[in-house]
């Protein structure tokens, strides 16, 4: 580690003195503070201390996520590691980029979205379209909004939902069938495999509903890390108990997608499927844990986690029922991720309201405080 510290520090004077290398500063900053952590503190009040920074919550998040990916890997082949490596190439040439331009550090925000994106890709899905799905997340589902904290959108489903969009023909029928033999896919590249409908696209056309034990331990098709539903759920009550994910709103969209299923297979059984068969099949249990908690994009107020959680049980079930979309996650996702800021303003505003103290025009109260601080001056 000395001779790393060295070599860094040599680096950051040959990036200071010249004007040209001075653009790459965001590099040296980064990969110093992976290594060393950060130096940074608050220059004025309120103070405050905690024991998690942003590259720890990463690294939270990354852990949980590993069972899903070594499940993905698992049964469909080592190719799952190259579409990985793609998208974090990719995407972290994106976020590097954009860096050097704005002269601003690099965010560790892309460690959790390079993961997160190819694990809801389907497995045959080729590498130049991983690339492009990335590029097109991170550049237009964050870096346009200002980078890492500004985003209104999940980058990850913003890459998605254009690749299915734009390339549906990938996304229709046929999907890969795990290796549950032996090694599976430890032992396996190969694209040409034997493929089937998954679980929802089974449904959508012929009612038929799945067994459940295949859903939960990943011997049926679907994206590459939402296969594999025990380890999705370790992982997310591990986010939970750490307090890095907030408890309500995957409770709130589980709980919302079981009533609403039950009610609607109860009157329109070929439309509506029965409510565990919903909630163990497609995304739902990874997006509920995963994408729905983002920090950046989900609510602040514990009102508003609830009424995100509500909307998306809701909105998931309308859109695979009787939208002519299979699966209905991803999109209710980012359709919440549009309201969340209405969604916590109208929270502030009632609950201040209600407390008696009034939400001020911004206009309003800096005319206010102009005129405290003249009358203090006489």
């Amino acid at each position: 580690m000395k001779l790393l510290r060295t070599v860094l520090d040599v680096t950051k004077k040959m990036l200071t003195k010249h004007p040209l290398l001075g653009k790459l500063y965001p590099i040296y900053e980064a990969t110093d503070e992976i290594f060393f952590g950060t130096d940074k503190t608050t220059g004025f009040a309120p103070h405050m201390m905690d024991a998690i920074d942003i590259k720890r919550y990463m690294s939270l998040v990354i852990v949980a996520l590993i069972p899903a990916a070594i499940a993905g890997i698992y049964f469909y082949g080592l190719r799952v590691i190259a579409i990985i490596l793609v998208s974090y190439t990719f995407g972290g040439i994106t976020e590097v980029s954009f860096s050097v331009v704005r002269k601003k550090p690099i965010y560790e925000g892309f460690l959790v979205t390079g993961l997160i994106f190819p694990l809801i890709l389907p497995p045959t899905i080729p590498l130049w379209m991983v690339a492009v799905g990335v590029v097109f997340g991170v550049f237009f589902g964050k870096e346009v909004f200002g980078g890492t904290g500004r985003n209104i959108f999940n980058p990850a489903l913003v890459g998605r939902v254009f690749l299915s969009m734009a390339f549906p023909g990938y996304f229709a029928t046929e999907w890969q069938e795990p290796f549950i033999k032996g090694l599976g896919g430890f032992a396996a590249y190969t694209i040409d495999a034997v493929t089937s409908a998954t679980p929802l696209i089974s449904f959508k056309s012929s009612q038929i509903v799945s067994e459940y034990v295949p859903l939960l331990f990943g011997s049926a098709p679907g994206s590459i890390g939402e296969t594999f539903r025990i380890g999705i759920i370790v992982g997310g009550l591990f986010l939970i108990l750490i307090k890095i994910a907030d408890w309500r709103i995957p409770i709130a969209y589980i709980g919302t997608t079981w009533i609403c299923s039950f009610i609607g297979h109860a009157f329109h059984p070929d439309v509506f499927a029965p409510p565990l068969f919903q909630i163990l099949a497609g995304g739902l249990l990874f997006g509920a844990f995963f994408m729905a908690t983002d920090p950046v994009t989900s609510p602040l107020t514990s009102e508003g986690k609830w009424i995100c959680g509500v909307m998306l049980g809701i909105l998931t079930v309308l859109i695979r029922g009787i939208s002519g979309f299979v699966e209905g996650v991803m999109f209710a996702i980012l359709l919440m991720n549009a309201v969340t800021p209405l969604v916590d303003a109208v929270i502030v505003n009632m609950r201040y309201t209600q407390t008696g103290i009034a939400v001020q025009e911004p206009k309003v109260a800096e005319k206010r405080m102009y005129d405290r601080r003249k009358e203090d001056k006489k």
